[in-house]
């Protein structure tokens, strides 16, 4: 696998001398978790997100506290309760607690779920925006991260990415 990437960046690196010596080539570069950190979109997708799932949170707190207090009951009067009233609160204890789990998972995976599509639809937006600006300032090539170990100021475009970004009317997934 690590001689077939050496091999692909040396033929890149061939086919890029060969570009080069023809023509001028224009390269930029972009910090896309920059752009995704400092984009007002993501920042829209987050509230959106905490509004959408703020209601099942408030249940699931709300569902911990009564196992708390449950637990704490059973740990405080589980020696004076008799046997079949202590074993039917620990199996209710327990029965709440699996539930609970359950919630919980469910909502974590709905949360991710939600938000890989918020991301996806940002990533999207990105992608049509980094090529509008690569075609309007007649860029042959854009770099984002992948294994780029250092990047020259006069070609890193993300400020302008960002700026299209902020400016850009349609908002996320759009």
């Amino acid at each position: 696998m690590l001689k077939g990437l050496i091999a692909s960046l040396i033929v890149g690196a061939l086919a890029f001398n060969a570009i080069a010596a023809e023509a001028e080539v224009k390269i930029g570069f972009v910090n896309g978790q920059r752009v995704i950190n400092e984009s007002p979109q993501t920042a829209k997708a987050k509230k959106k997100l905490e509004k959408e799932f703020e209601k099942r949170d408030q249940e699931l707190q709300k569902m911990a506290k009564q196992l708390q207090a449950v637990q704490e009951n059973l740990e405080k009067n589980g020696l004076t309760m008799s046997e079949s009233d202590r074993r039917a609160k620990e199996r209710e204890f327990n029965e709440t607690n699996r539930e609970f789990q359950r919630r919980q998972r469910e909502f974590r995976e709905d949360i991710n779920l939600r938000q890989n599509e918020e991301m996806a639809a940002i990533y999207d937006r990105l992608n049509r925006i980094i090529k509008a600006v690569a075609e309007s300032e007649k860029y042959d090539i854009i770099l984002q991260e992948a294994a780029v170990v250092y990047v020259s100021p006069r070609i890193d475009l993300t400020e302008k990415v960002i700026k299209a970004l902020q400016e850009s009317k349609d908002g996320v997934g759009k």
